[in-house]
């Protein structure tokens, strides 16, 4: 049984009740949903927020980062996250669903940002002082908005979010480590096989597969991955089927060898030398790692 919850955005704002987008100040927010947010969890909708003040360590997909003032972090639906703080955070958060923002942007995806256009890239952005403050404005005016009723409330804060966006994008684009595609037709294959592989990981593992879905060959299809984020198909499709693994081992009740199984793979010890080979570890030393908190 998967026990890891999977949170809706009306869950956080029971008095406006949207199920389409969510604003607040951190503070307030962490105290208001403490009995749902501070263990490991999932969302089915896009989050950004900015820490001002605190300190702590944000784990995602079973990468640590660490919480200060200037952190900025972007997570896509269906990434498993927790926080932990050593002295109280301070900022603002937004949430909202896909929909929201493709409505008010016809033709603007959310893969248009590089926080967003890949589980490759990375979900954290760390700005200077004189950025934070620049950033928080506009935080902050979305919150302000959003326990607004005004006309055209939800077009504003549609408006106010793709500024931030904007914003961050250009930001990140300057300190991440991402590679600037020139190519739209590769930058639409590559979400187009990631759509695939997160339909057919558990099942098929081979490039030639997902190339057959994309109606390409396989060599253009690993030069599309190679040009874009610097890998092969090959480890695309691994690294999706390993994040899986983690999350089933850490966060549910199965067995090793029937999680085994749910990812594909009948023979338990191929499955283990596999884990071992890309984790470091075995998925039993890795589960009692994360079991004692370590």
């Amino acid at each position: 049984m998967n026990i890891i919850p999977i949170l809706h955005i009306e869950q956080f704002e029971k008095e406006i009740a949207s199920a389409e987008i969510y604003s607040n100040v951190l503070s307030t927010h962490l105290v208001t949903n403490e009995h749902i947010i501070h263990t490991p969890h999932k969302h089915d909708f896009f989050l950004c927020v900015l820490f001002t003040k605190g300190t702590g360590i944000h784990e995602i997909d079973f990468d640590s980062y660490d919480v200060g003032p200037g952190s900025v972090f972007f997570l896509k639906p269906g990434q498993t996250h927790s926080w932990k703080f050593d002295d109280a955070p301070e900022g603002y958060i937004f949430f909202h669903t896909q929909d929201f923002y493709e409505f008010h942007f016809s033709n603007s995806k959310l893969s248009q940002f590089p926080f967003y256009f890949s589980q490759i890239n990375s979900p954290f952005l760390r700005l200077s002082i004189e950025d934070t403050d620049a950033i928080a404005v506009r935080f902050k005016e979305i919150n302000t908005e959003y326990y607004m009723q005004l006309p055209y409330k939800e077009q504003k804060i549609a408006n106010l979010i793709n500024l931030v966006y904007m914003d961050l994008a250009r930001h990140y684009s300057a300190v991440a480590n991402t590679r600037v595609i020139s190519s739209v037709a590769y930058l639409q294959a590559l979400e187009t096989l990631e759509k695939t592989i997160e339909i057919h990981f558990k099942e098929e593992k081979s490039a030639s597969f997902y190339a057959s879905q994309l109606h390409i060959s396989p060599k253009h299809l690993n030069r599309i991955t190679k040009n874009t984020i610097d890998k092969t198909t090959t480890e695309v499709i691994m690294e999706r089927v390993m994040l899986e693994a983690k999350r089933l081992i850490v966060h549910t009740d199965h067995s090793l060898s029937s999680i085994s199984e749910t990812l594909g793979y009948d023979d338990y010890a191929y499955f283990s030398k596999l884990f071992k080979m890309k984790s470091g570890m075995t998925p039993y030393d890795f589960k009692k790692k994360y079991s004692v908190g370590v």
